[in-house]
């Protein structure tokens, strides 16, 4: 008797964890009710994509080209805000389970509100972020993950960043405006060869730069001038090394924008490297008024307030940026470093002197 009844407690144990094997792997498949916590990149080092989608429909893509991280278009980027989203990526951990009563709370919240991270390791999707709401001490993030490997989770839980009292979230942004790198001149002096600074509202304040080979020109309104100092030529065009707009545009809107574009600029900069490239902006003055006085006006060419400290540049690529005249002086005013006619040149909104 002994015998039968060990054999039938032996086949209950053998279908009791065949059962369970088998719930295991459908369960890897299909991780409807399943916390994953598996967000860590082992190997960041085979990041070369990421998209951030944020909870207003904004959405921004970086890649890996060579050692630099750039946008979707190969344009340049900050490079430190792509790698705390590396760092992101190689130290988050877990931080905690959410209590079953909260799941249906969290789950709905985070249905409405989140921001979305896909992640592609050499070239392939392997994982997507999606960060809801700060944990309750503000030390982490409540988070859901859908990965190749594991599939959808569809119970969030709380991550943290390794050796991090903070949020998470703040390190991933879509707005394309907090990308942009500020620098729009970093040229060396031996990849110049012409400068032209026009000034449409003060002709005579113009002048243009020719470098050809070791031979150094200025020309104002045309005419060479005579007798220049090539240290002093040498010393403005080092000025290009390292110019830098202040920050993007975060005060017009579109229509306010497209106003300013077409008044005619007060200066326009066009320097060209010795690989034939070219680089033209468009400087215009910025109104002082408020912004509620300027939703009052159609056109902002009406208006004559403006700022002594600060001017609105178009870059090549459209984008209207706020530069400080302090960065900008050293490349506008050229009486400073030729001798250019003193007589013609006229003191406009005490920014000129003579």
């Amino acid at each position: 008797m002994k015998k039968p009844i060990v054999l039938i407690i032996a086949l209950a144990v053998l279908a009791s964890l065949g059962w369970w094997a088998m719930n295991l792997n459908e369960n890897k498949g299909n991780s409807n009710k399943t916390e994953l916590i598996d967000f860590a990149i082992k190997d960041v080092s085979t990041v070369d994509k990421v998209i951030i989608t944020d909870s207003f429909g904004n959405s921004f893509e970086i890649r890996k080209n060579g050692d630099q991280w750039t946008d979707k278009d190969g344009g340049c980027i900050i490079q430190e805000s792509a790698e705390f989203i590396i760092d992101a990526f190689k130290n988050i951990e877990f931080k905690g389970y959410l209590a079953g009563t909260s799941h249906e709370k969290f789950t709905n919240l985070m249905s409405a509100q989140h921001t979305k991270v896909e992640i592609f390791q050499d070239g392939e999707w392997t994982k997507t972020w999606y960060l809801g709401p700060a944990s309750q001490d503000h030390y982490g993030q409540i988070m859901l993950l859908d990965s190749e490997e594991y599939g959808t989770s569809d119970i969030p839980v709380l991550m943290k960043i390794k050796g991090v009292n903070g949020i998470i979230e703040p390190r991933f942004f879509a707005d394309s405006r907090k990308w942009m790198c500020t620098n729009i001149f970093a040229i060396p002096l031996g990849k110049l060869s012409k400068v032209d600074i026009k000034f449409n509202d003060e002709p005579e304040r113009s002048f243009t730069v020719t470098k050809d080979g070791t031979n150094f020109n200025v020309y104002q309104q045309g005419e060479k001038l005579s007798n220049v100092d090539t240290n002093m030529i040498l010393s403005y065009l080092h000025n290009y090394k390292k110019i830098h707009f202040d920050i993007p545009n975060y005060e017009l809107s579109e229509k306010q924008v497209d106003s300013v574009k077409n008044t005619i600029p007060f200066c326009e900069i066009t320097v060209t490297e010795s690989s034939k490239k070219s680089t033209k902006l468009k400087c215009f003055r910025l109104v002082t008024k408020s912004q509620n006085e300027l939703d009052k006006i159609d056109g902002l060419a009406e208006i004559h307030d403006t700022s002594r400290d600060r001017f609105w540049c178009e870059l090549p690529n459209g984008a209207l940026v706020k530069c400080q005249y302090f960065v900008f002086n050293p490349l506008l005013m050229g009486h400073i470093y030729f001798p250019l006619d003193i007589e013609m040149l006229k003191t406009h909104d005490g920014i000129l002197e003579k």
